[in-house]
């Protein structure tokens, strides 16, 4: 059933009472303000909200009409006499209708969310200083106990045959005898270079997975094993006066 304000329940009450002690007095041919006044002059007259008293009539249909708060809730009451003061319309003599109560969820995000991005110092720059420390201390141990792969003293009467550059500089000697210098020196280092600063802002998918970083694992990935598959041929397939060899046919041209 549904349930009556207290203060409603009162004034019907109070209603209640004072139409039986109208009927008792006076003929209702001689009381005209006795009859029962309409759903609109009601609601006017006792100022109970619409909604309350269409609720209180469902619920006494539902009901059959044996719910005492039910038919309380819909007796309406006698006209205020003149110069007295209204009856406060609810608790404390509020008037406001009460709003839907909406949770928080709805309007405002209340979750937290991780952050990936953190600033530059101290984070990162930190991890870098003690990275460099550490590969700079291993350097430094490993050169006092294993001694450099060096050559005997050169000698300015015989050049040796072939005269190859140090492992990490022979895909560029590579280039240089397939192009003109400039052009393997100068232009393709440069547009490989101008082709990778470009990158972060040609591929700016801000995902870490690799499977969803298509464009650049290809581009890094492209780079990489072109100046891998360089440095082999260099290392490798190289003989005597830069020609093209066959190692397990002519030998190894190449010391560390």
């Amino acid at each position: 059933m549904t349930e009556i304000p207290e203060h409603l329940l009162k004034r019907a009450q109070e209603a209640r009472e004072r139409a039986a002690k109208a009927g008792d007095g006076a003929e209702p041919a001689a009381e005209p303000e006795a009859e029962a006044p309409t759903s609109e002059t009601s609601a006017a007259a006792s100022k109970i909200p619409a909604h309350l008293l269409e609720r209180s009539k469902a619920a006494r249909d539902t009901a059959g009409g044996g719910g005492t708060a039910v038919v309380t809730a819909e007796a309406p009451t006698a006209p205020l006499p003149a110069g007295a003061a209204p009856t406060p319309t609810g608790p404390g003599g509020h008037t406001q209708r009460l709003l839907t109560v909406v949770k928080s969820g709805s309007i405002q995000d209340v979750k937290s969310k991780p952050v990936d991005k953190v600033h530059v110092w101290p984070h990162l720059l930190i991890v870098e200083f003690v990275a460099a420390l550490a590969v700079t201390a291993f350097t430094l141990v490993f050169s006092v106990f294993v001694n450099a792969p060096l050559l005997e003293l050169a000698n300015p009467n015989e050049t040796p045959n072939p005269s190859k550059a140090p492992w990490y500089f022979l895909g560029l000697q590579e280039l240089l005898t397939m192009f003109h210098p400039m052009v393997a020196g100068v232009t393709i280092p440069g547009m490989a270079l101008f082709v990778l600063i470009l990158a972060p802002y040609i591929d700016k998918n801000p995902n870490t997975s690799p499977e969803k970083r298509k464009f650049a694992v290809s581009l890094m990935t492209i780079h990489l094993m072109f100046w891998a598959v360089l440095v082999m041929i260099g290392s490798f397939f190289r003989g005597p006066g830069q020609n093209f060899v066959l190692p397990w046919q002519e030998g190894l041209f190449f010391e560390l």
